[in-house]
């Protein structure tokens, strides 16, 4: 009895020792295997078997895309200003032999050289450089990092300047610097605006003027055309008039002679005829010779008369 004791016991230690032995890597990480304190293998995504007591797994770690957010460090630019900046970077493991046995604490040794790379690239720049060149600065530090850091099998990905704070004088003279540009903006968008509306409102007068002008000149066109259309209408009707006086007496005459008057007659009728023709405006008439003698008798008739 005592004896089947022992071997349920023994099977039971054998295998939660088969049980040890077995390992599954999730998806993204990478375990490394070393045995007898040496490196084996490293472990990617699945199911894995190793010795028992003699394998063991040393390190297992993310092969994810990881950030690291750095404390504030106080740097010097070129032209002697001392500021606290605070480094996000982002980095990610590419070789896991290299980072678990490159160098020691490798997030210690990341956060250490990113110091050192901020300042010495901020000593060659000055305040306001600084301040406007970050993309600069982050593409120098990412550029210098990632090579610092391929031998430990990590790829820096992306460097970022989270805050940069300046001395508080420095900033009150920003703050200043600030508000007297503001001020000056505001005073050139005010002096620009007076002078748009002065120049909108002399460009009003101004069209008001040529608009006024135009009007004048067309209503000068169109009385000049109103009176030269009446002057046309009273010529027209002036000489329809003597038309009709001159057909009014050719018919009569021509009724005279239907009725069979004489030749002198005829005549006078036909003096009268040149007389209305005349209308009193002429100073002269001429008279055919063979109505003279017609004229001298009708000009002693009308005396007499009178």
């Amino acid at each position: 009895m005592g004896g089947l004791v022992v071997v349920f016991v023994l099977l039971i230690v054998v295998l939660l020792i088969l049980g040890s032995c077995i390992k599954i890597v999730p998806q993204a990480q990478a375990a490394i295997v070393e045995r007898l304190g040496g490196y084996l293998t490293t472990w990617s995504v699945g199911m894995h078997f190793k010795l028992p007591i003699i394998d063991r797994v040393a390190r297992r770690m993310s092969l994810k895309e990881q950030v690291a957010d750095f404390a504030p460090q106080p740097v010097i630019t070129k032209d002697n200003v001392t500021m606290m900046i605070n480094t996000v970077v982002f980095f990610q493991i590419t070789d896991p032999k290299l980072y678990a046995y490159g160098v020691e604490r490798p997030l210690m040794a990341i956060e250490n050289l990113t110091a050192t790379t901020l300042r010495n690239i901020i000593g060659e720049l000055e305040l306001d450089q600084t301040l406007t060149s970050r993309e600069t600065i982050n593409t120098k530090m990412r550029s210098t990092l990632d090579v610092a850091t391929d031998p430990w099998g990590i790829k820096v990905t992306r460097v970022e300047l989270k805050d940069i704070t300046p001395p508080k004088p420095i900033q009150e003279s920003m703050e200043k610097q600030m508000k007297a540009e503001r001020d000056k903006r505001a005073a050139i968008l005010e002096a620009e605006g007076q002078k748009q509306s002065v120049i909108l409102e002399a460009e009003g007068r101004k069209q008001s003027m040529v608009l006024n002008a135009e009007a004048e000149k067309q209503a000068t066109i169109l009385a000049a055309e109103a009176e030269k259309e009446k002057e046309i209408r009273v010529a027209e009707g002036q000489a329809e008039a003597i038309l009709k006086i001159q057909q009014a007496t050719a018919d009569g005459i021509r009724l005279l002679k239907d009725a069979g008057a004489d030749e002198a007659v005829l005549k006078l009728k036909s003096i009268d005829a040149f007389e209305k023709a005349a209308d009193g405006q002429a100073t002269k008439l001429i008279i055919p010779a063979e109505l003279s003698g017609v004229a001298s008798v009708a000009s002693a008739i009308k005396d007499f008369i009178k």
